[in-house]
C-alpha cells in the first residue's frame, strides 16, 4: 500500500455484516458493474452519499470491529469496491477480508482506529493517523502477497499481470 490522505466519508459500528452492506433481496443483481447501487440500501443515508459520487477516489468509510461478518457473498466487497472506497476498520471478517483481496477492494485493518465524517486520515504501511485529531493507530499488514493481490486491482488483474511478465520477449 502506497501512502495517501483521505477524507472519512462516513463510519460504522461493529459487527456490520455483508446483509448490510449488500442486501440479500438483491442477490440476482451480482455483475459489478451493476451491484454499487445497492450498497448500504437500508440505510438510505449511506447509499445516497454513496451513490451521489460526491467525494474523491479512496475516501474512506472507517469500521468497528468485525466488519464483513456474515454470508461469503462477495457482491459485499465488488458493491464498495464500484464506489473506489478504502475500508479502515478495527478488524474485518476473515471472508470478507479474502473476498476484499480477491477483488482488490482496498482494505486497512487498525485496531483502535477512530474517526467521524469528514476527518482526514493519512494511510501509511505501518499506521493510520488522523489528522484531524492527530491520533495515530498501528497497522495490522497484508502479507505481501495478498497486498500485491490489492494493489494490482484483484486477483484477475494480477494473474494477467503475472502472465505477461512471463511471457517471452
Amino acid at each position: 500500500m502506497t501512502s495517501m490522505v483521505s477524507k472519512v466519508l462516513f463510519t460504522v459500528g461493529d459487527d456490520v455484516s455483508t446483509d448490510v452492506l449488500y442486501p440479500g433481496r438483491y442477490m440476482a443483481t451480482v455483475l459489478p458493474t451493476e451491484t454499487p447501487q445497492y450498497a448500504f440500501a437500508n440505510d438510505a443515508e449511506h447509499n445516497a452519499l454513496l451513490k451521489a459520487k460526491n467525494y474523491e477516489p479512496g475516501s474512506v468509510i472507517v469500521a468497528g470491529k468485525n466488519f464483513g461478518c456474515g454470508s461469503s457473498r462477495e457482491q459485499a466487497c465488488s458493491t464498495l469496491k464500484g464506489y473506489d472506497v478504502t475500508i479502515v476498520a478495527n478488524d474485518i471478517a476473515r471472508i470478507f477480508l479474502q473476498n476484499s483481496i480477491n477483488l482488490g477492494l482496498r482494505v486497512v485493518t487498525a485496531p483502535g482506529v477512530k474517526a467521524s465524517a469528514g476527518d482526514e486520515l493519512e494511510l501509511l504501511e505501518e499506521r493510520v493517523v488522523n489528522r484531524t485529531t492527530g491520533e495515530s493507530f498501528p497497522v495490522v499488514p497484508l502479507p505481501k502477497a495478498r497486498q500485491s493481490i490489492i494493489d494490482a486491482g484483484g486477483l484477475i488483474a494480477w494473474t494477467r499481470k503475472r502472465l505477461v511478465e512471463a511471457r517471452p520477449a
